[in-house]
């Protein structure tokens, strides 16, 4: 075990999982020669060579045809697509074909593909280069949408993501690749898919988010704590399928619910979270579940980006709001 950042445990899983099984095949724009965009398959081309490595030319959306066809044939290609806006032009394969595998064959083929691509922002980009995208790719059904918010969840989810049967989407939120480092044993072992994890434990209200805000929740509860109100923050990590269960019970133990996500707010996937609330969990209610959320315009970059990016600031005041009530 040692401590490594999200980007480096992201190179240890491919690398386990291309030891673990010959059918793993890396794609993507710059991947070999030049390790990657942010080098997350640094040093991969050397040791498992260009026919398992490729570089591809600059076109998502035959990258990501290709490796629909790959994954019909038993192979598992892991797609890299430089930055989540670029990632919209692969939805037609995504929308049409990948997700779409397994009912058109009547379970005949499946599609076991990752597509990874960075989002959000923290790294001062050009546009484009900052999107989250989320809730795009959650409203195709066939697809798994997974958010890892550390090194250790990455490297675990990655490795279950790459052994899952079907098509995943894995968005890597930039700003975390290298923000911090936590020991991660590169054992092979998996973390489960379609579930939340439970990071603190609360009674006064529930945090929920994912990806880059998941470090603010916690700065945001350990600030709480000062105040005698006990924060419960929830990685959400697979937001399809959405492991609703462990929010519901959340909810009905603390009675508030605060949702954290950097995507704007309208059509954010925390409108979703929010409705799933407004039935089963509307009378555990004691306040409006709250939204601290990006703004329904783009990104102002670069010199607006800190203050579009939601932080602890906005979190504790979503919180103070919902704790005026009940």
């Amino acid at each position: 075990m040692s401590d490594v950042t999200m980007v480096e445990a992201i190179r240890l899983t491919l690398a386990w999982a291309m030891r673990e099984d010959p059918a793993v095949l890396l794609l993507g724009e710059d991947i070999g020669k030049d390790g990657g965009v942010f080098r997350a398959t640094d040093g991969l081309l050397a040791r498992f060579g260009p026919e398992r490595v490729l570089d591809t030319p600059l076109a998502e959306a035959g990258i990501a045809g290709v490796s629909v066809g790959l994954a019909a044939q038993s192979f598992r290609p892991v797609v890299e697509i430089q930055f989540m806006g670029f990632a919209y032009a692969t939805l037609d394969q995504m929308l049409n074909h990948a997700a779409r595998m397994r009912t058109r064959t009547r379970g005949r083929l499946t599609c076991p593909m990752v597509l990874r691509t960075p989002c959000g922002g923290g790294i001062h980009a050009p546009e484009h280069h900052s999107e989250s995208g989320e809730a795009c790719f959650a409203n195709v059904p066939g697809l798994r949408v997974v958010v890892p918010s550390s090194p250790m969840r990455a490297y675990g989810l990655l490795l279950a993501a790459i052994r899952d049967p079907d098509p995943v989407v894995f968005l890597e939120p930039a700003r975390l690749y290298r923000s911090a480092r936590e020991p991660v044993a590169d054992d092979g072992t998996a973390s489960a898919l379609d579930r939340c994890f439970v990071l603190r434990e609360g009674a006064d209200v529930t945090l929920v988010g994912w990806g880059g805000l998941v470090p603010d929740m916690l700065d945001a509860a350990e600030r709480l704590a000062g105040e005698n109100v006990a924060a419960e923050v929830i990685d959400a990590a697979t937001l399809v399928p959405l492991d609703m269960e462990t929010i519901l019970a959340s909810v009905a133990k603390t009675g508030r619910c605060v949702i954290c996500h950097e995507a704007p707010l309208t059509g954010g996937f925390g409108a979703e979270i929010a409705a799933r609330l407004a039935g089963p969990g509307l009378l555990s209610l004691l306040a409006p579940v709250e939204r601290v959320t990006g703004y329904d315009t783009i990104m102002p970059l670069p010199r607006l980006e800190d203050a579009y990016i939601p932080g602890t600031k906005r979190i504790l005041a979503a919180v103070r709001r919902a704790m005026r009530h009940g």
